[in-house]
């Protein structure tokens, strides 16, 4: 009888023990993984840091990978012209080349064909080159704070000759600057040095943020991503509210919240390079009629600065940058810093530090 209890004994004890080493196998996995949240109001680059951490972090995309943004650029580039040649009728401006009448009608009139095969035409190709080459078209951009218009519009206008190509292959700056709107919450996995990190990027639109709490569970780092250059712009799905101040009640909330109480955040005042063209033309006191720093870049970047991190009530700990998310260099480096802080906090979590 007492050798059976004896070898009853021995197989739990070596079931518990057994249980003890898988119990702690997966705190050693966790304490290596850390999940990022990227937050932020519609068209402020959370999509774009995203694609960046590809080209950084898993060597960038294939070229079938980028063959599939093509159909993306045809239509970024061709809803940009259409918004263009909108802008003018709405301030009543005409093309200073009387043939450029005519290429408008003809933007108005294309569409893009939702097909993989399908290729810009040589009429629009030449339509949207000369219609960008019109006179008219830096008076309108002076009234850029009255319409819509896709931060990277200037960039595939000045590409469009090869973007129209027959065989035209994005580059990996083609696939940074186009814009599909992110639906529900995507999920992209890389290995940052000792970290397994897993970054979400959830919709920005208002219907888009309800999804947000979904992944609010176990968040080691939040990047918060705020347009500097959106002080003068409004939110497409309400008129009435400004951008800025639409990204500032956002990132309110979010500070502010009982989740992320143990959560780094890291404030990415994105689109710096836009802001810099955009500040000289158009007054920031406009629209914040308390700034008093006119056109110098630094006092509206910390003026800016200063608006969010009065929101932070919770007295967490912010670590914000300038950034610019369509330029891979910018993101490496501030990523470096990134990567320190991610770490820092994942090694708190664990106990380590």
């Amino acid at each position: 009888m007492g050798n059976c209890i004896s070898a009853q004994d021995k197989a739990d004890k070596a079931r518990s023990e057994a249980i003890d080493r898988i119990i702690e196998d997966n705190g050693k996995k966790r304490r290596k993984e850390c999940k990022i949240l990227v937050l932020g109001a519609q068209d402020t680059g959370k999509s774009t840091i995203v694609k960046q951490m590809k080209i950084i972090h898993q060597n960038g995309f294939t070229d079938s990978e980028r063959m599939m943004f093509r159909p993306t650029i045809y239509r970024n580039t061709l809803d940009s012209a259409q918004d263009i040649v909108l802008a003018m009728h709405k301030i009543n401006v005409d093309c200073v080349d009387p043939t450029n009448q005519a290429n408008a009608d003809r933007i108005l009139d294309y569409q893009v064909e939702a097909t993989p095969s399908f290729v810009f035409s040589e009429e629009i190709v030449k339509a949207i080159h000369q219609l960008w080459q019109d006179p008219i078209i830096d008076k309108v951009m002076d009234h850029s704070s009255e319409f819509y218009l896709m931060d990277s519009a200037s960039y595939f206008f000045a590409e469009v000759l090869r973007i129209g190509a027959p065989d035209y292959l994005p580059t990996e700056s083609d696939v940074l600057r186009a814009r599909l709107k992110t639906m529900g919450v995507t999920e992209t996995r890389f290995t940052m040095d000792q970290l397994q990190v897993h970054m979400f990027d959830v919709g920005g639109q208002r219907l888009e943020r309800k999804k947000w709490i979904h992944c609010f569970e176990s968040v080691t780092t939040i990047i918060f991503c705020a347009a500097l250059s959106e002080y003068d712009q409004v939110l497409l799905e309400e008129k009435s509210q400004n951008r800025m101040n639409e990204s500032l009640i956002l990132f309110e909330s979010v500070i502010n919240s009982v989740w992320f109480r143990r959560t780094s955040i890291i404030l990415f005042l994105n689109k710096i390079d836009v802001f810099k063209i955009k500040l000289p033309k158009v007054p920031l006191e406009k629209y914040f009629d308390d700034y008093t720093g006119g056109a110098d870049i630094n006092k509206a970047a910390r003026y800016i600065l200063r608006r969010f991190m009065h929101a932070n009530r919770a007295q967490l700990s912010v670590h914000p940058h300038l950034t610019q998310a369509t330029d891979t260099t910018n993101i490496r480096l501030v990523f470096a810093a990134v990567k320190e802080t991610t770490l820092q906090n994942a090694l708190k979590d664990s106990g380590i530090l």
